[in-house]
């Protein structure tokens, strides 16, 4: 799955902030961090729970690792050449949707490509 899926994704959310670094793209909804794209590696680092992090892990660790845990939840470094667009949408609404105010969430749903 190419890169210019995971951004059609992200421009189908609401409120997202883009924030760059050397090396990545950060991506926040109203201040506060749900993910990471990281071009030259062609990974995205999403905010998930830790529940799903350990799950996506163990099911699929050539497409999924573990990248850390803070807060209560787990991230995890997903390989966009490993997913299929469909379940890339729902990893990177849910990111969104943990870092999301609650009445914002409830106005958004799932995008669909």
């Amino acid at each position: 799955m190419p890169s210019t899926d995971f951004d059609r994704i992200i421009r189908k959310l609401r409120d997202v902030e883009r924030g760059s670094g050397r090396d990545y793209t950060s991506f926040s909804v109203r201040g506060k961090r749900f993910g990471y794209h990281w071009p030259r590696t062609d990974t995205v680092g999403l905010k998930q729970t830790i529940a799903e992090q350990q799950a996506l892990v163990a099911e699929r660790p050539d497409v999924f690792e573990e990248q850390f845990t803070s807060g209560g939840f787990g991230w995890v470094v997903v390989r966009l050449g490993g997913i299929e667009a469909d379940e890339l949408a729902e990893l990177v609404y849910e990111a969104w949707r943990l870092s999301a105010p609650e009445d914002l969430a409830a106005e958004v749903p799932l995008p669909r490509l």
